[in-house]
């Protein structure tokens, strides 16, 4: 199963690469090393380990205060949230003027539910013969 992207946070003690690229809490870097000798930075500086980029050969890590990572979480929150949702979701629905009462209510709880989601809903009436 492809892995799915996590949460922006501390990694903790759990890196899975052995070298990693580690960027100090000023964003100055400070090269390629051993995930113990990071780990044993982290425990001196009294920091966390970030991963930033793991698509990176080695992958980048970053040290950061627990005050750095909460503002980096809003910031990618507030990111989120302004960009626009891919694709209007338009969901159409159709029915005849002679409809029973129990047909209507059931296609009428439907588009509630699609408009609760955020669907843009499109209702066509044809008329009996």
């Amino acid at each position: 199963a492809p892995k799915t992207k996590t949460q922006f946070g501390s990694v903790g003690r759990r890196i899975p690469h052995r070298i990693v690229h580690v960027i100090n809490q000023d964003g100055e870097s400070l090269g390629h090393m051993h995930r113990a000798e990071a780990l044993q930075l982290m425990d001196q500086r009294n920091l966390k380990l970030v991963l930033l980029g793991e698509n990176a050969e080695p992958p980048v890590y970053r040290l950061m205060t627990g005050q750095q990572i909460h503002e980096e979480q809003l910031r990618r929150a507030e990111k989120k949230k302004a960009s626009p949702k891919p694709g209007v979701y338009i969901k159409e629905l159709s029915f005849s003027s002679t409809i029973a009462k129990n047909d209507f209510e059931t296609k009428t709880k439907q588009i509630a539910q699609w408009i609760e989601k955020k669907y843009h809903v499109k209702v066509t009436i044809r008329q009996a013969k």
